[in-house]
């Protein structure tokens, strides 16, 4: 009989199981615990590629998929699809049973298994807490599953004080850095003409990687912003530069701005490459050839820095999040962006420096989750840690 104590992983994007990879890769080779995992969301979904696949590729045994996604992405499509996770997660978790489960980030998805855990009085770890997207849902979502967990574990000091000023015992809450890091040092990425044979197609001088995720739910609003982010990427595209493009997440709007991809990219079939899912190591690699990346994407702010290139961030929804001086903010205004592209290329790429970078986040994070659940030292009756400031 199986007498390990079980860690179970849930993930319901490509981009959160990048992240949590090499903690998962460690707590399978560890072999101390027994590893579960719980894939959802755009994993188990054929519109947004099946990237549950890839998780089965990396050697990894998925106990439950669970479909909770409908085909709408409005707001009332959302709730319902959050709704639909709460009744499918408590079917997973009751047959699972796990002594603890790792979610990461701050998504709808997230959010409803974390409710269900909570109910069912199965302690949460949380990666990624504390940070904050004052232009997105996620702010919500984020600071909501913190409450409902045990264990945290933050990219930055800042984050970490964020997370006891919601009241969490400063004992349970760690500074580790961002674990996605640990994936560009411990992958052998694709060398250039791999990667190129791998995605069919051919590098030019100048390239861009560009990811936008939606941020306002005004489909009016939303459509003039891509009108002048794409108007500047055409002008980029005149001035030699090859677009690369991964599409956008199952949030509000996510799908209206991928058929804007798609009729940007039939377009401009020779100079722009539009991916459903590039996978993290492909994902990665491509990072390493670009010359900067472009979007609203949190891997702009926290991965691109330690490949040493600058980051054109666009909008709002990345506003408050720590980043390094690498990253060069603009509105959604084409001239705005042709200028931060345009004050990249002069950027002194020596001096980029990666706030997120402290080595060997999943070996701390590993510690402390060993050291909790063999020792017992779990308890759930958690009490509001109040701290003394003056407003």
């Amino acid at each position: 009989m199986e007498t390990r104590k079980k860690i179970c992983f849930f993930t319901g994007t490509r981009a959160e199981y990048s992240l949590l990879k090499p903690l998962m890769q460690k707590v399978k080779d560890e072999d101390e615990f027994q590893i579960q995992i719980i894939a959802s969301g755009m994993h188990v979904s054929p519109e947004f590629g099946l990237t549950y696949k890839e998780i089965e590729r990396d050697g990894f045994t998925i106990n439950e998929k669970v479909e909770i996604l409908l085909s709408s992405d409005t707001d009332i499509g959302v709730s319902k699809a959050m709704g639909l996770g709460l009744i499918s997660f408590s079917d997973s978790l009751k047959r699972l049973n796990p002594d603890i489960l790792i979610v990461l980030g701050d998504r709808f998805e997230a959010l409803s298994v974390s409710i269900t855990a909570y109910v069912m009085k199965i302690p949460v770890v949380h990666l990624y807490g504390g940070e904050t997207t004052e232009g997105a849902l996620d702010e919500g979502f984020r600071h909501s599953i913190t409450k409902m967990s045990y264990l945290h574990f933050t990219s930055t000091e800042e984050y970490r004080k964020r997370v006891i000023q919601l009241g969490e015992n400063p004992e349970r809450v760690f500074n580790v850095g961002a674990i996605g890091l640990d994936n560009i040092k411990n992958l052998k990425l694709l060398n250039l003409q791999t990667l190129e044979r791998e995605l069919n197609l051919n590098f030019g001088e100048k390239n861009i990687l560009f990811t936008y995720h939606p941020v306002t739910l005004d489909k009016e609003k939303l459509s003039e912003e891509l009108d002048q982010i794409f108007g500047a990427l055409e002008e980029l595209i005149f001035q030699g530069y090859k677009i690369i493009i991964t599409k956008s997440n199952a949030d509000q709007g996510g799908r209206f701005i991928n058929k804007y991809i798609d009729n940007f990219s039939s377009k401009h079939k020779e100079k722009v490459f539009a991916f459903t899912n590039l996978g993290t190591l492909k994902y990665l690699s491509v990072m390493k050839f670009v010359n900067l990346v472009m979007g609203n994407s949190s891997s702009g702010i926290v991965e691109t820095p330690s490949f040493k290139i600058p980051t054109v961030n666009i909008g709002d929804r990345q506003k408050g999040r720590v980043r390094g001086n690498s990253v060069i903010d603009v509105n959604p205004k084409k001239e705005e962006i042709i200028n931060a592209v345009k004050k990249a290329e002069k950027m002194d790429k020596n001096k980029i420096f990666n706030p997120y970078d402290q080595g060997d986040a999943t070996e701390k994070i590993y510690g402390t989750i060993k050291e909790h659940l063999l020792n017992n030292k779990i308890n759930l009756k958690k009490e509001f840690f109040d701290i003394d400031f003056k407003l």
